[in-house]
């Protein structure tokens, strides 16, 4: 019997292992093989774009292979909108079909794409879309196009956003698990989660205030691409007038109710080519294996692009959160190499350490006194993500930016009345009077709040005082934009946290003038490993990602989210300047 395991376990293994050589072997083939000829352009093409991984600002492995997308996690947002403009001067692509998305972007990436797809549009080239089912944010982008079409049992999505913020008080209460929660005295939305049961009219007003804000700015766009009045769009939302199909199109907000065979003949149609013709297509992930070979600028002139997206953790960083090790590396990189003319730090946090920030915000100051430094904001640069941009000589934000929370706060996990209640009691012993630290088993002392209370106001006021220096105003000032408060880019710009409108190319192009430059070249940083690099050298994270998956599967996607949040809050460490909760909009 043992043999007969003993032989099975053999025979498990060496599969395993012709496996992993077999994968490793069409990697490297791969690897060798991805140049540029390998990537097919035929004339009279289509760019198919299919957006259905989250999509990440900026990806940063360097892996140009078209096997690297069975690794990859997430695209990024610069290499989309980089074969959308090298497409608009390819000969060979004579127009872009948008088809059946589920957008894994926030509203500022759809916005940056939606606007590049317009520029790519004025080259006098088509755009077309066809959907099974239109999210709001996919009609958001598909409205965009030349011509919208739609499965005849389709749906459309068009309602307006909402907002959704989840309370755990009673959850606290009925467990005995708790968040002990120390704050700036008027920084009073960011833990309601924690302590209440229901949105404060403040909070509710100012999430009122945002969402409606991000929602104008979509239907702006979405009127002069429809050539609807944002009027008459509102109404639409208001009654439901593209809940089926046949209103969609009664509406206007559908040129088509078509399957997809008579779309490709629409398509066939556009490129000038009869229905029984195959159509051209090339994917986007192929697409891009040859624009990113492309430079669409050329100088021994540099403006460095640097990469800060995530939550802010102490610690190295990487593609997923922002720590001091990473950035601050590519600061000094960046203003220590003689070509790099200026500097733009493009930014996508809702923030996190407070410490961190601060280093990464000198990192700023110290860049600034050699070359210019400008921001751009992307889907959020909030609490910890502001501050890292309000050193900056110009800060720039997408309409559709939430951007603001200025405050800082402490939650410390407490389980003192679970512990009562299972029969648990913790004893210390201390050779000092403060030598004893807090413990979660046992209620939180007055003096350890004092002291924690203490940290929370001279990291507020520190922050305060970043802000006054790099907006040019005063304390108090600072302090009536701050208290937690959420923008979003319009109403930022209208306040004074940025100074202007407009996306990461604009933010390049500042940059360039402020360091007189007439051409220049991109560099972009920090560099990450490859997903296969990721994939080889982490297969533990792999497994971890799985069990996330699974979970998430079984409990269902909305109470997944509500584990991880818990689970976020019980693992903060020190002092946040963070988003004062997850604003879930749809």
């Amino acid at each position: 019997m043992n043999f007969l395991r003993n032989l099975l376990a053999a025979i498990i293994g060496c599969l395993m292992a012709f496996g992993i050589v077999f994968v490793m072997f069409v990697v490297l083939i791969s690897l060798l093989g991805s140049d540029e000829e390998t990537v097919s352009v035929k004339g009279d093409s289509v760019l198919e774009l299919q957006l259905q991984l989250p999509i990440a600002d900026y990806v940063g492995n360097g892996d140009a292979s078209p096997f690297s997308s069975l690794f990859d996690e997430s695209q990024g947002l610069d290499e989309i909108l980089k074969a959308i403009s090298v497409a608009k001067t390819d000969d060979r692509i004579k127009g872009i079909s948008i088809n059946n998305n589920f957008m894994l972007a926030g509203l500022a990436q759809t916005q940056a794409i939606r606007k590049a797809l317009q520029e790519f549009k004025s080259g006098g080239k088509f755009i077309y879309t066809y959907a099974d089912f239109y999210t709001q944010k996919d009609y958001y982008l598909a409205s965009v196009a030349d011509s919208i079409f739609i499965n005849p049992v389709g749906v459309l999505d068009f309602k307006g956003l909402s907002s959704e913020v989840l309370f755990y008080k009673d959850l606290q209460e009925k467990t005995g698990v708790k968040m002990e929660v120390i704050r700036h005295g008027k920084y009073k939305s960011a833990v309601e989660p924690y302590l209440e049961n229901e949105m404060s009219e403040a909070n509710r007003t100012q999430i009122q205030e945002l969402i409606q804000s991000l929602w104008n700015s979509m239907v702006a766009d979405i009127s002069t691409g429809r050539g609807i009045s944002e009027t008459n769009l509102n109404v639409i939302a208001d009654t439901l007038g593209g809940r089926s199909p046949a209103y969609a199109k009664k509406s206007g907000l559908l040129d088509g109710i078509v399957f997809y065979d008579e779309y490709e003949q629409k398509l066939s149609k556009a490129l000038a080519i009869s229905n029984d013709e195959d159509i051209n297509y090339i994917s986007l992930d192929d697409y891009a294996v040859y624009s990113n070979k492309k430079e669409l600028k050329s100088s021994t002139d540099k403006i460095a692009i640097i990469y800060a997206q995530g939550e802010i953790l102490y610690g190295e960083g990487g593609p997923d959160y922002i720590g001091q090790g990473i950035i601050n590396k590519a600061l000094i990189k960046a203003r220590e190499d003689k070509n790099v003319k200026a500097v733009v730090l493009r930014v996508d946090s809702p923030g996190g350490s407070a410490l961190t920030s601060d280093i990464i915000w000198r990192e700023v100051e110290l860049t600034k006194q050699e070359k210019p430094v400008v921001v751009s904001m992307g889907n959020v640069a909030a609490s910890g993500g502001y501050y890292i941009a309000a050193g900056a000589d110009k800060i720039f934000a997408e309409p559709t930016t939430i951007t603001g929370s200025i405050g800082v706060f402490g939650t410390v996990p407490n389980i003192s009345e679970l512990a009562n209640d299972i029969g648990v009691n913790a004893e210390q012993v201390g050779t000092n009077l403060n030598s004893v630290d807090y413990s979660l088993f046992e209620p939180m002392s007055a003096a350890f709040r004092n002291q924690v209370q203490e940290s929370i106001e001279h990291t507020y006021t520190t922050f305060l005082e970043r802000v006054a220096q790099g907006r040019s105003i005063s304390v108090v000032q600072a302090d009536s934009l701050a208290q937690g408060r959420v923008w979003s880019g319009v109403d930022a710009k209208r306040i004074g946290l940025v100074d202007e409108l407009g996306t990461l190319e604009d933010a390049i192009v500042a940059a360039a003038d402020m360091a007189e430059l007439d051409t220049y070249s991109i560099r972009k940083y920090p560099k990450y490993k490859s997903g296969f690099e990721r994939f080889m050298e982490d297969l533990e994270g792999a497994s971890v990602g799985l069990k996330a998956k699974v979970i998430s599967d079984e409990i269902g996607e909305e109470n997944y989210q509500i584990l991880k949040d818990l689970k976020s809050g019980m693992e903060q460490k020190g002092i946040q300047a963070k988003m004062p909760f997850t604003l879930n909009i749809k």
